[in-house]
Order: structure tokens, then sequence, then C-alpha cells
């Protein structure tokens, strides 16, 4: 008996697909839903057509779902939290270039606090040298500090990167978290759902519609299921490289933060050496300034007339110039008797510690003549110290000269000259002629650091204190350049 088709139209959509009953079956119940195997047994058993049609619906369902890809999975995050690890470690490698800087600097700055501290503790500082070090050791304190303060800016900022990745790892750590949960609740979902399966739910559909929308959802979750696995896969490695950042991050900042503290100590340990070294400049200078007044005091009295200055000066130079006249003679005797080496090896010492009044060279003295360009020029140093204070050799040699100037007038200097070679004398005047006499004799060889006179206020002086004087190749030069 031919069985008819029976295709009727809704108004919500498409034609609906109705499979009825054979006559034999409608007094079996079909109206009453049975299993998915009879249904399709009977749906097999039906014309050929009906057969064809839901293998139709059943071969296309997937092609058509299928055209749907799964969402596109972006790796922004670990690209980023990659490219952040690469930056890191740049900036430490700059942090490090910039702590060797700072050692350097450090290094250099101690040196030449050293140096300095050196020669203001040592004998005669060149208090208008020294000043300039000083002065330059400031600077350097400057520079090494913005240094030392850019470093620790990047410690601070450091510390706020650690604790934004903190903030980060944290919320990354749930977002995978959601992520996962959300896989979890759709394969719990996904294993009931497969309890009733695929043919069942088709066949127990009400329209063409119904079967594609069924099907559709059932064979898309395994894309979307798939897509949350991979989204997974890469929130875990964002997490990883963002944890591993935040680790060299924080090391970074500890490593960096100890160093700047070791750098603070130090740079602190230099300028406490300094703040020593421009006290002890303080008091050179006031001791300085008050012999100088001392001195300018006495001038000031000696000098009232101005016509037996300039006289006593004419005088004074005139009995340089006889002076040198005669030791000339006395060093060619002494080297014809072979005392003289023709050579100095080595560096003189300081003959006296004590305050330098006066350095080599033009000075405001008006005591002192003029030389050259120099209305006043000074022809070596002067050295204050308390009366009979022993002076000592600055060298090995043979004394030329030891006694009062011959050709001073009075008062008359007392004066010892050793020649060290033949080229290289020292001069010692002002020296005592009373209760501490000269102790050595012309002809007489001396050691260096052999005590040779005492501090007196012998000839035209303004108070107790040595004339140092060297002269090499018949000029009197600066005296520093030898020791």
């Amino acid at each position: 008996m031919r069985q008819n088709r029976d295709v009727t139209r809704t108004d919500a959509g498409p034609p609906a697909l109705r499979f009825p009953a054979p006559a034999h079956g409608r007094a079996n119940g079909w109206s009453r839903r049975r299993g998915p195997v009879a249904l399709l047994r009977s749906a097999v058993t039906a014309r050929p057509r009906i057969t064809a049609r839901l293998l139709v619906f059943l071969l296309v369902i997937p092609l058509v779902v299928g055209v749907a890809a799964p969402p596109r999975v972006r790796g922004d995050d670990l690209a980023s939290a990659q490219a952040r690890q690469k930056e890191l470690q740049q900036k430490i490698a700059d942090q490090k270039a910039e702590v060797a800087r700072l050692r350097d600097l450090q290094a250099g700055l101690a040196s030449d606090i050293a140096s300095t501290s050196k020669a203001l503790g040592g004998i005669n500082a060149d208090l208008a040298s020294t000043k300039k070090q000083i002065s330059g050791l400031t600077t350097k304190i400057a520079a090494v500090r913005a240094v030392y303060t850019d470093l620790v800016q990047q410690v601070n900022l450091l510390d706020r990167q650690v604790t934004s990745l903190g903030q980060e790892q944290a919320e990354k750590a749930k977002e995978l978290a959601d992520r996962k949960a959300m896989l979890a609740a759709r394969v719990r979902e996904a294993y009931r759902t497969d309890r009733t399966p695929l043919i069942q739910q088709l066949l127990a559909a009400g329209s063409i519609a119904d079967v594609l929308q069924d099907v559709g959802s059932y064979m898309d979750l395994g894309g979307q299921d798939q897509a949350i696995a991979t989204q997974i896969v890469q929130d875990q490695q964002t997490l990883d490289a963002l944890g591993a950042l935040l680790v060299q991050t924080r090391t970074a900042k500890d490593d960096l933060r100890q160093e700047t503290l070791a750098q603070k100590v130090q740079l602190d340990g230099q300028v406490a050496t300094l703040k020593v070294a421009k006290t002890r400049l303080a008091a050179l200078q006031a001791e300085t300034a008050r012999q100088l007044a001392i001195q300018q005091t006495a001038w000031a009295k000696i000098s009232k007339n101005a016509a037996s200055v300039k006289r006593a000066l004419a005088l004074d130079a005139q009995a340089q110039r006889e002076l040198a006249s005669r030791i000339a003679t006395l060093l060619a005797q002494q080297r014809q008797f072979g005392n003289v080496p023709s050579v100095f090896n080595g560096t003189l010492i300081w003959p006296l510690s004590g305050v330098i009044t006066q350095e080599f060279g033009c000075t405001g003295f008006p005591s002192e003549p003029p030389i050259g360009n120099c209305a006043h020029f000074h022809q070596g140093i002067d050295i204050a110290a308390p009366l009979y204070s022993p002076i000592q050799a600055a060298g090995d040699g043979v004394v030329l000269f030891a006694g009062p100037n011959p050709y001073d007038p009075y008062p008359k200097a007392w004066i010892v000259i050793i020649a060290h070679s033949d080229s290289l004398l020292s001069w010692y005047a002002h020296v005592d002629n009373g209760s501490h006499g000269i102790t050595v004799t012309a002809g007489e060889q001396v050691k260096a650091g052999q005590v040779i006179a005492y501090v007196g206020m012998t000839g035209r002086t303004t108070g107790a204190h040595l004339h140092w004087g060297i002269q090499y190749n018949n000029e009197f030069v600066n005296p520093r350049l030898f020791v």
C-alpha cells in the first residue's frame, strides 16, 4: 500500500518534515515516541526518497557547521611578556655599565681625596694648589652623587615594576583559572549530552531548522572547546613568562639596591674625608694669615720711610749678586777637590715643617725686589716655624758656605749653602746665630736629613722663619719641583 508524504507549512519557518507511520503502525501507537533505533529502522523501510533525504541532511549538516572556524587565539600577551624580558635584560646591562662607571668615579675620587689629604697632612702644603684640588673634588663628588641618584631612581622604578607585575600576574592567573573552569564545565556538559545518541537527537527534531541548529551546536562544541584549550595553553605560557619576568625584575632590583647601598656608604665616607681635608685647609689658611699679619705689621714699621726701604732693597739685591759670585768660586774649588758630584740623583726633602707664608714667584709682599715682569718676586719659599726649630739638609752634598752674608748691610742674615751637584745648590737663610747656631762648616760633607742649623731671625726679617731657595744652573727655581 503506497504511503503518502504530508508536507505542511508553518508561519514560523521552513516547511516541516513529517514521517507518517504506515497504516499498519497507527494501530500500534505510532503517535507515541519510539526509541531511536526503531525510528531509524522505520525510516529506512520507508520510501527510498525519504531515506535519501535524511542521509543528505546527515551528510550536509557537518559541512554546513564546519564552515564556522574556531575563534582565533591571539598571542599578544605572550609576545609582550617576552619583549619585556628582552627589554629588562638590556636595562640590566645598562645598569651594570652605570654601576661600573660609578665605581670608576668613586675610585678616582678616593685616590684624589687621599692625595689631597696626604698633601695637607704632610710638610708645607701648597695651600693655593690644595684649595684648587678641593674645589675640583667637590665637583667630582657632585658628579658621583648624580650617578648614584640616577641609580636610586632606577631602583625605585624597578620596585614599582615588581608591584605592577605582581598584579598583572595575579590577573592573568585568575583569567587562566576562569578559562579552565569554563572548559571543565563544557566537557561535563558534553559528557552528559553524549548519553543521548546524536542520531536520536536528529530524528527527534521537529524540523530541518531544528536539525541544523541541534546538530550544528553539537558539532561546534568540539571546535569551541579546542579554541578554549588553545587559549589556556597560551595563557599558561604568558603566565610563565610573567613569572620569569617578575623574578628577573625582583632580582635586578635587589642587586641594584645592594650595589647602590654599598656605593652610598663609600660616598658618605669620601664626603666625610673631604670635610676633614677642608677643615685642615681652613686651619692652615688661618695660621698662614696669622703669620702673614705678623710679618706685614713688622714690615709696616720698617717701611715708614719709603726712601730707606728702596735703598734697603737695592742693597739686598747687590748683596745677593756678590754672594752668588763668591758661591760660584767656592763651587769651582770643591769641584776641583772632587767633593761635588756632576749629577744629583734622587729628590730633595723638606728642610723644615711649618707654615708657608710665601711661595716661590710673584708676590704682593713689598719687601721682595722686582724681577722680570713682577713688581715683587720671591726667589724661594718662606717657612714660618717656632724659633730654634731644627733645619735639615735637603739632600746629600758638601757645604759651600756657612755663616753671615758678608755683603749684607746691617743686620746681616746668616746662611748655609749646600752643593748637591755641579748644577744644584740649596740655600738656607735667616738661621739663628746665637744659642742655636749653625752646626756645620764650609767643606763638610752632609747627608739628607742631617741638622745643619736652627730657625732664627737674622737679617732683615719680619718673624721667625726659614727662607729656602733652590739654585739650578745658576737660576733660582721653585723648590717644589725637587721634593
